[in-house]
């Protein structure tokens, strides 16, 4: 069950309305680094989480937390919005082919299916459509999956501030980028409960070891291009975060043979050259 307060969760103050930067924000929103991403990656998480109740409690409280950051940008945008001149609005309104141009480079969307607000698209237009939310039901795989949303967030909402001069959308900002910080450092804090690296790699940890092929488990494969020296460092020497091996490096060599696959099936409807074993004896069948 879920509770609406009413109120924004931080303040969200326009001095000079910028329909462009509305336009920016809305990568925030619906964008792959946006809000509706990590909302719903926490959110289902959250209704797929076994185990401890805390992580899935701890989840869900951040997934709403999410929902009242989209709240927060919904509002800015429109407040962005608000400041387009009356004229602006209706040269919009007779449906100009240079409507883009008109509304100073917000989508037009914004306008045409939104009535000025805020859409659940990304900058570009293009609707949120989840591809991008990852809830595998393994509390460390989705922890690390949760730091590197928040970070690709965090360093979106550290490009949005550079963009805009206003003090109200500055002080927004601020406060979405520290909460990017706290996010980042809670995922890895359960990660860290979890017994850090060498607790939770490989994922799933629950997988025997001795069922893999050991050999290759901790070997870096470099291709060994004449005159390209092999790229080297932590992930090619030493012990390996897990605990369980040493990184070795060695050149990329085919373990396996040359692929052989059987003629095409008739009625798969190849070409008439693919089924023979000399192309040169095909031909166009006459009917």
């Amino acid at each position: 069950m879920f509770y609406y307060d009413g109120k924004l969760q931080y303040p969200v103050r326009v001095q000079t309305p910028d329909p462009r930067f509305a336009r920016m924000l809305q990568q925030a929103i619906g964008g792959v680094e946006g809000e509706m991403r990590v909302c719903l990656q926490y959110l289902f998480q959250a209704f797929g989480a076994r185990g401890p109740a805390k992580y899935r409690n701890m989840l869900l409280a951040t997934g709403t937390e999410e929902i009242a950051h989209i709240e927060m940008l919904a509002t800015a945008v429109a407040l962005n919005l608000e400041g387009a001149p009356d004229h602006m609005k209706d040269a919009a309104a007779k449906a100009n082919p240079v409507v883009e141009a008109v509304m100073g480079g917000m989508d037009p969307r914004q306008y045409l299916s939104a009535g000025m607000a805020a859409l659940a698209s990304d900058a570009n237009g293009v609707p949120f459509d989840g591809s991008h939310i990852y809830a595998s039901g393994n509390i460390a795989a989705d922890m690390y999956a949760n730091v590197t949303a928040e970070a690709t967030g965090r360093a979106l909402a550290c490009r949005l501030f550079e963009l805009t001069d206003d003090p109200g959308m500055k002080d927004m900002l601020r406060f979405l980028i520290a909460r990017d910080t706290m996010h980042q450092q809670q995922w890895l804090a359960v990660i860290e409960e979890l017994g850090g690296h060498q607790g939770t790699l490989p994922i799933p940890n629950s997988f025997p070891v001795e069922e893999e092929l050991r050999d290759v488990s901790y070997v870096f494969f470099a291709p060994g291009i004449e005159g390209v020296p092999a790229p080297e460092g932590r992930f090619t020497h030493g012990p390996s975060l897990d605990g369980l091996g040493e990184y070795e490096l060695r050149p990329a060599q085919p373990f396996g043979q040359e692929p052989q696959l059987a003629p095409p099936m008739p009625m798969a409807y190849a070409e008439t050259q693919q089924m023979l074993d000399d192309p040169q004896q095909g031909g166009r069948q006459k009917g």
